[in-house]
């Protein structure tokens, strides 16, 4: 479905040259957000104290690129931590800022902002807001790099390059429907996935499995788990201290047969994974992810290139 978000981040001619480049995106422009005053001109932004920060509009498709990655790749061309500055350009209206129209955004941006803040120990300095306006630059600012290849730009040019081959991991990985289920899954991962079935305790595949490897959804192939998070509990099914990331899971309160759990599903395809319980390793955290081995498909770390899952080796740097 088609999205919008508007993003400021100095001057708009190369942040705009920058993001049309992406991947998943449909349309950019520049224009004037957030201001005092209506129909603003350039000269007026510029030193009329409007109150606008040059802003590129941005039209995307999100099942092409997700809002999360979309917005890590809009750090990657900021100066978080600076106000009102960006490159050479100074003044409120090179300042940076996410501006949404859609509420249910708000909650994506404050958590990529926070994850944003953890890497540093300034405060980071982009505004978050919902769009309160929005006026289209003149003519000459639309798509100005494409019109002026040397014009002035404060985004190094090999980011336009970089921009160009982004590519959301998270694109790669659609839930299917039921009927589709059926005919890629033997009988017993659809029932587990689909119906939430439990399969037999230790007469499952990957109980007492400790290979160096991942684990992805059987249904989608999304990365979940991975082998140094594995531990043996004794309960006979497969245990990880911990998801790869922990949006990658998604908690359900779970009352069947009597007991009230934590249901584990995967969050994008929606498959019934196991459930998650606080008696875990205490130096790993605490807690027991109790996967069904049937929700799974195991991925050899020697493999993981050949079978596309190559960025995800670099996991295995940090154990």
């Amino acid at each position: 479905m088609k999205k919008e978000i508007y993003l400021a981040g100095g001057c708009f001619w190369g942040l705009e040259k920058y993001l049309e480049n992406v991947p998943g995106v449909l349309l950019t422009e520049v224009g004037y957000a957030n201001g005092s005053t209506s129909n603003p001109t350039y000269e007026e932004v510029c030193y009329k104290n409007t109150g606008h920060a040059e802003t590129v509009k941005v039209v995307y498709e999100d099942r092409e690129i997700s809002l999360s990655f979309l917005l890590e790749i809009y750090y990657d061309v900021i100066d978080p931590l600076s106000l009102n500055r960006q490159g050479n350009d100074s003044g409120t209206q090179y300042r940076t800022g996410i501006y949404f129209t859609d509420p249910e955004d708000e909650k994506i941006i404050l958590e990529s902002v926070k994850k944003l803040q953890e890497k540093y120990k300034e405060k980071v300095a982009i505004e978050i807001e919902l769009l309160k306006n929005y006026h289209r630059a003149e003519e000459y600012h639309q798509k100005y790099l494409d019109k002026n290849p040397n014009g002035y730009c404060h985004i190094r040019r090999d980011k336009f390059d970089q921009a160009k081959k982004a590519k959301d991991p998270a694109s790669r990985y659609v839930k299917k429907s039921r009927e589709e289920l059926k005919k890629s899954l033997n009988s017993l991962q659809f029932e587990v996935t689909q119906n939430s079935e439990t399969e037999p305790p230790f007469r499952n595949a990957y109980y007492d499995f400790f290979d160096e490897g991942i684990y992805v959804d059987v249904t989608t192939g999304e990365p979940l788990f991975m082998s140094a998070d594995k531990f043996e509990s004794g309960c006979g099914w497969p245990s990880f201290s911990r998801p790869i990331d922990d949006d990658l899971v998604k908690e359900i309160t779970d009352r069947s047969h009597g007991m009230l759990r934590r249901e584990v599903r995967s969050s994008t395809g929606d498959a019934h994974l196991g459930h998650v319980f606080t008696d875990g390793p205490k130096d790993r955290g605490g807690l027991r992810y109790c996967i069904n081995s049937a929700s799974l498909k195991f991925i050899p770390k020697e493999r993981m290139e050949q079978e596309g899952y190559g960025d995800y080796l670099k996991l295995f740097e940090k154990n």
